[in-house]
């Protein structure tokens, strides 16, 4: 499984959402620090899910990290979060 279907997976199971696009963004960063040659470093997260609803922006993304505290910790270099409640 890719790294951005493990993200992908793990936030679904966690989160709910009602709308999730996870993007890699590691051909971006090519060359730089964190960057490995297969890629699967960088990602993007856009989310909807109901678990943000009346919770902060910092709140919000604690919830996506906690999610994917495996893969942070040993092979994400970046990630980028917009999380949204929905109708926001």
């Amino acid at each position: 499984m890719s790294m951005r279907d493990t993200i992908q997976a793990r936030l679904e199971a966690a989160l709910s959402p009602q709308q999730l696009d996870v993007r890699d963004d590691s051909h971006l960063h090519a060359g730089h620090a964190g960057a490995r040659p297969g890629g699967e470093s960088h990602f993007t997260v856009e989310i909807v899910a109901e678990a943000f609803a009346g919770r902060s922006r910092v709140e919000r993304h604690r919830l996506v990290n906690e999610a994917l505290s495996h893969e942070l910790a040993r092979q994400i270099h970046a990630l980028v979060i917009r999380a949204r409640a929905p109708g926001e």
